[in-house]
């Protein structure tokens, strides 16, 4: 009993005694002795390094993508002097036993200047932990020096303003745990310039993955890798989140790093050209965050998804999936948001998605979904998000959809529903963005109710097939105080009932009323201060642009396009404070000069008109440059604005077609660098291209047909690596097509040349089509249509051409990639046709007449299998047809009349489908073989010729049905459809 009690008093001494030495250890870290001096004054050195410079909330959010916070604030301000304890510092962590400083965290601490690699940083030699996120260190380079801090276990130079190569010498860091190098940018495509880049990436990423074992978070997001990811990258056993976010990366992702046993997050978006599927999941996969939108990710959903029993998040968008939703999904029970949408699933939305309870966020659109609305959805009380839109859905939205209480976004568009807008719809008081876009309405229940919406901050209601006996009064809609977004495209609206004291909300942001067959300016408009986009197109408006319009300080983006109206009212002066940044007043009836109230306008499009006048020279005195410039098809005169040199530095697109603009092309595109199209056909320009164009580096259309252009052919344009169209038709442009001293023709990327009509001669040679690659092969084999520069705008907008094809003048108003055409016609071009044509396999157009070629039509020319018009007209080929030609499929049109032929036509369908006119002025023609195509009326038993409307009729139909079968004919089938031009079509 005595040494039991014994034994309890040690041990209670020992007790007492350790925690006496813990009290002791404890409050020497609290005292000024802990921290050393060396490491004080370091620190100390550290801070007159940098500046503090604390940025605006907008320039804070503009670089870094969210709102300053309460853990912003200089935390170097609390290092005043010598006598505080420098381990009590904010952001300053010590060893409670040495005394060495082992942490830093100095994040969005307004850390302003360069990081030197002399930095006193590089002396904290103790330092495990390194945070200098958000922080602005001008884009200088990250120092090569950090190696010296061989202990860090957590470095974060995330969003710090930091650019150049990433130093190897990080790799030699192999305590490593977590590296963040990420840097948020808020343009998208971030320019290369502001991005922290790998010299060499396949070496680094394999020596990443080879050194750096203990990672277990790596975030390189928005660095630009431009390479694959290497197999190694699946030993790496200790990731936890692997982040790569709009890194450029290209090939083929190793599927076997989605099954890292611990790896719980996987963030690949906006890497569009990385391939990938989805492997067969192992049943101890922890992976809770799975991201792949924007990526060329293929192939199904794996029903082994049921496997990722921790999946919270599953992103697959803007990929390149397909199949059908699986089944198995539903046993996700963990799942919270759910985005599926821009991909290729079909059929329905299976019933087990019901099972997902926990799910917040529902999104399938853009896809070719079918069956009704997804019943299973109304038993997730969960749900704040649904999209829905651009499918195949079909039937009524569900009565019972408002016991879906907790909805704050419903989008249906672009479906085949409908019935009435269900008024339990109108009671989920949460909801605040609803888009009922094509909506087949019924009848008026939806907007009869509509104040019931008393949260609703955004409202999208366009349709194309709303039938009423009369417009809806847009005034029922004045009841939603809190709405910031409205669009009625589409919806016959009545403005009768609104006056200057109509009690609209004033919150509107964003007001769309496009086609509402609206016949006067709305007066609520002039009160919304903070409106920045306004849509009032195609609408029944004339008469003068009110002047109070300009003088809304928040207005940025004003479509009046596709109007009656005539005018602008009031002063034709800049407004002092307007924003106008887009400015769109095509297809309307100006007259007289062009007024433009911002002068710092980026978008002006005013085509389509009758303004005159000269080309304002206020486009050239804003202080920001323009990115796209359309004045075509007006009267403007005068000469281009030599001043617009000094702007060109982002311009994308210059249209100036269809005027009276007189002089030369300035030599104003030495900072072109962003520069895609050119187009001033249809002027009265004279000289020569200007030497500038070289500078052009982006260009991919130039066009300047029906002009006085006086010059040889620009070989020095072949420096374009980009330039997909060359448009010189009907100029005087003279000399030969190729250069004497046997250098090639140049142009790789070129799909579309028409030197038509100029006075080009001499001969090609044999071998002059050899190097023409991008018409030798198509490398765009989606069956989606691609155009030629496509504007970035989020709004409809395209380059367009006029070429001759199957003998008609034709309007492109959108290129197609895959659309080739060769157009040297109306020459004075001899010789023998080359034989290398035969090489242009994807040729569609290839026209020669009216030149004075002579010898043999070449039998290559039966290896194109994509020629769908051939015109070798008004020459002097001689010799027979070449009976192979027969065999092509896609040729529609041919015309080889007025030379020198002889011997039978072709056996070939198409051959015996064509006009008697293609063949005529060649004697030396077999007339048995032209029976059964001439039908001479004088023979018994002939029908009538084919009139040409019947003709016409006839050439129309085959091209329709080409476009529908997206066959040989694909081209023009979706050119005919943008023959009526539809320019004016917007977003909403």
């Amino acid at each position: 009993m005595i040494g039991s009690n014994y034994s309890f008093f040690l041990r209670a001494i020992v007790l007492l005694l350790f925690s006496i030495s813990n009290f002791v250890s404890t409050f020497a870290s609290l005292t000024p002795g802990l921290c050393h001096p060396d490491q004080r004054d370091v620190l100390l050195q550290l801070k007159t390094e940098f500046k503090i410079r604390k940025p605006d909330d907008d320039e804070f959010y503009d670089r870094y993508g969210f709102q300053q916070n309460v853990t912003s604030y200089p935390k170097t301000e609390s290092w005043v002097n010598s006598s505080t304890d420098c381990c009590n510092w904010d952001g300053v962590t010590c060893n409670t036993e040495s005394g060495k400083v082992i942490g830093l965290d100095l994040s969005c601490s307004f850390l302003y200047g360069r990081l030197e690699p002399n930095s006193s940083l590089f002396r904290l030699k103790h330092l495990t932990s390194l945070n200098l996120a958000f922080n602005n260190f001008t884009f200088s380079p990250i120092p090569d020096k950090f190696n010296n801090l061989i202990l860090l276990e957590t470095l974060n130079l995330s969003g710090s303003s930091l650019k150049g190569h990433i130093p190897k010498e990080i790799l030699q860091l192999t305590s490593l745990v977590s590296l963040d190098l990420s840097f948020y940018v808020s343009l998208y495509p971030p320019p290369s310039s502001l991005l922290l880049s790998i010299e060499n990436p396949p070496l680094f990423l394999r020596l990443l993955a080879q050194n750096l074992k203990n990672l277990r978070a790596l975030d390189m997001s928005y660095v630009n890798i431009s390479s694959e990811i290497p197999h190694e990258f699946s030993y790496m056993l200790s990731l936890r989140s692997l982040h790569l976010e709009r890194c450029s990366l290209v090939g083929e992702f190793p599927s076997s790093v989605f099954l890292i046993p611990n790896l719980q997050s996987i963030i690949l978006d906006g890497n569009p050209d990385l391939r990938g599927s989805l492997p067969v999941f192992r049943r101890n996969n922890s992976l809770q965050v799975l991201s792949l939108l924007e990526t060329s990710f293929s192939g199904i959903i794996p029903d082994s998804i049921a496997n990722l029993k921790h999946l919270a998040s599953l992103t697959l968008a803007y990929s390149n999936f397909s199949g059908r939703i699986p089944s198995s999904l539903g046993e996700l029970s963990n799942l919270s948001r759910l985005s599926l949408s821009l991909n290729h699933f079909t059929g329905e939305v299976p019933s087990s998605i019901g099972n997902l309870k926990q799910l917040i966020s529902f999104d399938v659109g853009y896809n070719q979904l079918t069956g009704n609305f997804p019943s299973a959805l109304l038993n997730l009380t969960k749900l704040r998000f649904i999209n829905l839109g651009s499918n195949q859905f079909t039937g009524f939205l569900p009565p019972n959809i408002g016991q879906l209480s907790k909805l704050e976004f419903l989008s249906a568009f672009g479906n085949s529903f409908t019935g009435a807008v269900p008024s339990s719809l109108l009671q989920i008081s949460s909801l605040t963005e609803l888009f009922l876009d094509d909506y087949q309405l019924s009848d008026l229940v939806g907007f009869e109710n509509v104040s019931l919406f008393s949260n609703l901050q955004l409202l999208i209601f366009k349709s194309n097939n709303f039938r009423v006996s009369s417009p809806v009064d847009l005034n029922v809609f004045s009841s939603l105080k809190q709405l910031v977004t409205l669009s009625l495209s589409g919806i016959p609206l009545s403005t009768a009932n609104i006056t200057s004291d109509s009690d609209f909300s004033s919150n509107f942001e964003d007001l769309s009323l496009s086609g509402c067959n609206i016949t006067e300016f709305p007066e609520f408009i002039r009160d919304q201060r903070n409106l920045k986009y306004l849509y009032l197109s195609n609408n029944n408006i004339k008469g003068q642009v009110p002047d109070w319009l300009w003088r809304l300080q928040e207005l940025q983006f004003l479509d009046l396009s596709h109007n009656s109206l005539s005018g602008f009212d009031g002063s034709l002066k800049a407004v002092p404070g307007s924003q106008i940044r887009m400015l769109d007043l095509r297809s309307n009836a100006f007259q007289g000069r062009l007024f433009i109230p911002y002068t710092s306008i980026a978008y002006l499009f005013a085509s389509s008109n009758n303004f005159t006048g000269e080309i304002p020279r206020s486009l050239c005195g804003g202080q920001s440059s323009p990115t796209i410039i359309d004045l075509s098809n007006n009267n403007f005169h005068g000469s281009i604005p030599r001043c617009l040199g000094s702007h060109m530095s982002s311009l994308a697109d210059l249209n100036l077609r269809n005027n009276s603009l007189s002089g030369s092309l300035p030599d104003m595109f030495m900072h072109a660098y962003e520069l895609e199209s050119i187009d001033v056909s249809h002027n009265r320009l004279e000289g020569e291209l200007p030497a500038s164009l070289t500078s052009c580096s982006a260009l991919e259309v130039l066009n300047v047909e029906s002009n006085e252009i006086n010059d040889t052919f620009p070989f020095q344009l072949s420096s374009l690596q980009k330039l997909h169209v060359l448009v010189l038709r009907s100029n005087k442009f003279h000399g030969k097509l190729y250069q004497s001293d046997g250098v090639w023709f140049g142009f790789p990327q070129l799909k579309i040349i028409d030197v038509s009509n100029n006075d080009f001669l001499g001969t090609l040679p044999s071998d002059y089509f050899l190097n023409w690659t991008a018409i030798s092969s198509n490398e765009d084999k989606d069956r989606q249509p691609h155009y030629i520069w496509d504007s970035s705008l989020n709004y409809e907008y395209y380059t367009s051409v006029v070429l001759m094809n199957k003998g008609v003048s034709m309007v492109m108003e959108r290129i197609l990639t895959v659309y080739t055409a060769i157009d040297f016609s109306g020459n004075r071009i001899h010789g023998q046709v080359p034989e290398s044509i035969g090489l242009l396999k994807e040729l569609h157009v290839f026209n020669l007449s009216s030149n004075a070629f002579t010898g043999h039509i070449p039998s290559s020319l039966a290896n194109i299998s994509a020629l769908e018009s051939l015109d070798l007209s008004q020459n002097m080929l001689s010799g027979e047809i070449p009976p192979k030609l027969g065999d092509l499929s896609s040729l529609e049109w041919i015309n080889v009349s007025h030379n020198q032929l002889v011997g039978s036509i072709p056996q070939g369908t198409q051959f015996q489908r064509q006009a008697c006119s293609s063949y005529e002025g060649n004697p030396g023609l077999f007339r048995p073989s032209l029976k059964d195509i001439c039908r001479e009326t004088t023979s018994p038993g002939s029908e009538p010729p084919v009139s040409s409307e019947e003709e016409e009729e006839e050439g129309s139909f085959s091209w329709v049905a080409a476009g529908l079968s997206f066959a040989p004919g694909v081209v023009f089938g979706f050119t005919i459809g943008y023959i009526k031009k539809n320019l004016g079509r917007n977003r909403h």
